[in-house]
């Protein structure tokens, strides 16, 4: 049975699994969100004004929110070591989209005028280096050696990922193997480190450790994979950024991978006309979403997210039953529901 990309605006509100989640650590949360303002300040004034355009632009701070989840699962006490953490977290998501946007050329984010169109690229890259800078002090102050060792190791591969994207740009010929690569360097290895920190703070077992990590890897490309779907089948308002931004700039993703594999001499042509080429011409996009749907290349992919997603609740078997265990478990419908 086939999967449904709806685009009816009367669906249920995917944003409702994240409810138990977000108010077992609303307290947490205020003061990661405290820390964030405090250490955006500077006395260079374009600083502040370009790093809180995009951190108060509404962005749903999943990631910060699974490094808090994560520690309360394994019953960490301490709480600031975890706000710390999880505030590093998004300064590092934050850099990483200030510089994406500066690589792909791109216009929006989060709803709003990119950073780069208001300030200039120059401003988007160093207020992102200051960013990871001010990541890495707070990572310091934990005193967590292993923790230090986890994030700092994750913004080295997220940097591969980002080289690895832009190695396969425009490349039709690009295999599912090479473009999961990609986004497992790109995204989920944020979303891995995010989770495992807590049980490092927590002292807990490397196999706990293993686990929380497993949950956050495969949860980030369970997400990246419905990302690639609501590019072509969402709202710009679910998106964060224009529909066919991903078509428009030449990215290979998962849905275009299948369709090239699985299309005709003639659809072939096309990808290689719109995304090598860059030769965009009026209803090029509704022609893609064409070739998509004619080879399931958008269920298919959902469905791709959905063994991820099983794999993620896998992880968190060994952990017993908790309020917080279930709200994880949750986070994963989450991901997946964003895209009906």
């Amino acid at each position: 049975m086939g999967v449904v990309v709806s685009l009816d605006e009367s669906r249920p509100d995917p944003e409702a699994s994240l409810t138990d989640l977000v108010a077992l650590v609303r307290e947490g949360m205020e003061k990661v969100n405290a820390t964030i303002l405090s250490r955006t300040g500077s006395d260079v004034a374009m600083i502040p004004e370009v790093a809180n355009h995009l951190i108060a632009s509404g962005g749903k701070r999943l990631r910060p929110i699974l490094t808090l989840a994560a520690a309360d699962l394994c019953g960490y006490a301490g709480h600031d070591g975890a706000v710390k953490l999880a505030a590093s977290v998004e300064f590092m998501h934050t850099a990483t989209l200030l510089h994406d946007d500066v690589v792909d050329e791109s216009d929006m984010r989060r709803g709003r005028v990119a950073a780069r169109i208001k300030w200039g690229n120059e401003a988007s890259v160093l207020v992102g280096d200051f960013l990871l800078g001010q990541a890495f002090r707070m990572m310091v102050e934990v005193g967590s050696l292993r923790a230090l060792d986890i994030l700092s190791a994750a913004a080295t591969v997220i940097a591969e990922g980002e080289v690895m994207q832009l190695t396969a740009a425009k490349n039709t010929e690009t295999s599912e193997d090479e473009y999961l690569a990609v986004i497992r360097a790109k995204t989920a290895e944020l979303f891995a480190a995010a989770c495992e920190v807590g049980p490092v703070l927590a002292e807990r077992t490397r196999t706990e450790q293993a686990a929380c990590r497993s949950y956050g890897m495969n949860l980030g490309i369970a997400f990246q994979l419905i990302d690639d779907v609501l590019d072509y089948g969402g709202t710009s308002a679910a998106l964060g950024k224009n529909v066919g931004d991903d078509f428009r700039e030449g990215k290979i993703t998962l849905p275009i991978v299948l369709a090239f594999r699985r299309g005709s001499d003639a659809e072939r042509a096309f990808w290689r006309r719109t995304l090598e080429q860059g030769e965009l011409g009026e209803g090029d996009l509704e022609e893609a979403l064409a070739i998509l749907r004619r080879h399931r290349a958008l269920e298919d992919t959902i469905e791709r997210a959905r063994h991820y997603g099983a794999m993620a609740r896998d992880a968190l078997a060994l952990f017993p039953k908790s309020p917080m265990k279930s709200a994880l478990l949750q986070v994963v419908d989450f991901c997946i529901a964003r895209a009906h």
